[in-house]
């Protein structure tokens, strides 16, 4: 079972895809956070608007609510003492709202992280930065936006699949003493399950990703447990820290969720 749903029961799980729904005849689309938060974070206290910590871009009007560009990037660096453990993603009015969560190390110095998600009507975007000592922060983005879960995959279902699994890591080699951003691409069609095969006029059975690991020299950077929100050949872009170029392997590797695994390496 993915990570995402782990310590939650079947009435929370069903309430989870009845949500969208429910968030339609309400008034106000803070009622469908309400619910998310006591499913996910019970009675914690989230410090909301916490703009000087962290930082959500994202489209007011997405081009495309298939491939909806978000970048998640802390004002404050990654220590030994104080770091971002859980970095959480929420897309409300999503059929599956929890949409992502990386698990950060402070060895990652920086996060800085983009990558492109599905949206499927008007909603709120947010990114909750999860302590090493517990407390929670929160930022959010209004996107306008709709139809991107049940989109048409960009690409033929065969020519999908024969490309299953192929994985790219994009690095530039410059100055070791600076920040480098990598990103790591992998082709898969990450099918929702809410998708029309436009000949059979059937579903198109869900096929996704649900984790990817990213490490150096077998030292854990971040580990993301992903779902249906991720767009199509799903990609994450992240920063290496300075010093780090030139000193090992960097490694991806990728299960979805009917455990197949992808493995990539590169020496930088």
């Amino acid at each position: 079972m993915n990570t995402l749903f782990k310590n939650i029961g079947l009435a929370a799980l069903l309430s989870l895809f009845l949500l969208p729904a429910l968030c339609m005849a309400a008034d106000e689309p803070q009622e469908q956070w309400q619910t998310l938060k006591e499913i996910y974070f019970e009675n914690k206290t989230i410090l909301e608007d916490a703009d000087d910590w962290l930082v959500i871009e994202a489209p007011k009007r997405a081009e495309d609510a298939a491939i909806v560009p978000i970048h998640l990037y802390s004002k404050k660096p990654q220590t030994a003492s104080s770091y971002i453990k859980n970095l959480h993603v929420f897309i409300d009015n999503n059929p599956m709202p929890y949409s992502a969560n990386f698990h950060l190390s402070p060895a990652l110095e920086t996060v800085d992280i983009s990558t492109r998600m599905r949206v499927d009507q008007y909603t709120y975007i947010r990114a909750i930065a999860e302590m090493n000592d517990g407390s929670l922060h929160m930022v959010k983005r209004f996107v306008k936006a709709s139809g991107g879960c049940s989109a048409p995959a960009a690409k033929d279902q065969v020519a999908a699949m024969a490309r299953l699994g192929k994985m790219q890591i994009r690095y530039r080699d410059g100055d070791p003493d600076e920040a480098k951003p990598v990103q790591v691409v992998i082709s898969h069609p990450n099918n929702s399950g809410l998708q029309m095969d436009l000949k059979t006029r059937g579903y198109i059975p869900a096929h996704y990703v649900e984790k990817m690991q990213i490490t150096l020299e077998g030292k854990v950077l971040m580990t993301i447990d992903t779902g249906i929100s991720i767009s199509e050949d799903p990609s994450m872009r992240f920063m290496l820290p300075a010093g780090k170029a030139g000193h090992g392997l960097l490694k991806a590797e990728v299960t979805d969720n009917k455990k197949q695994i992808y493995t990539i390496e590169k020496q930088i």
